[in-house]
């Protein structure tokens, strides 16, 4: 079987490129590298979040503007690898302090996490493996 070297980047649908450009660089620190409109009229842009995880946005000419739903089938959620506990804590707080929606954090026998959200709702985590 052929194997994958690594994550290269995750791709999301927005409703409003410019407002989530902002929100992904006030809030996560994302550093956008390019941006454009392709042959199919979406406008996209591309950058780098710390940690060198690269993120683009996309916003459809014809999108629908339906909230985001991970019930929905496609993404559920994206989540970030942070390196402890203490990591989880300095994240909720830059959160509070963004004025960004999210939840406590939760500790399960597979990790701990702390959940977030996006101006389109799209729900995003930070995450350390392990249990708590």
């Amino acid at each position: 079987m052929p194997e994958f070297t690594g994550f290269s980047h995750i791709g999301l649908t927005i409703s409003d490129v410019e407002r989530s450009k902002a929100w992904y660089s006030d809030v996560l620190g994302w550093q956008m590298l390019m941006e454009g409109t392709d042959e199919h009229g979406i406008h996209f842009a591309f950058g780098l979040l710390p940690g060198s995880v690269g993120l683009g946005l996309r916003q459809h000419p014809e999108g629908s503007g339906e909230a985001f739903s991970p019930e929905r089938t496609g993404l559920d959620h994206a989540s970030f690898a942070v390196a402890s506990r203490e990591a989880l804590d300095e994240w909720a707080s830059h959160l509070a302090e963004r004025g960004a929606a999210y939840s406590e954090i939760v500790e399960a026998p597979y990790g701990q996490v702390l959940s977030f959200k996006d101006p389109d709702g799209i729900a995003l985590e930070a995450f350390v493996m392990g249990g708590g």
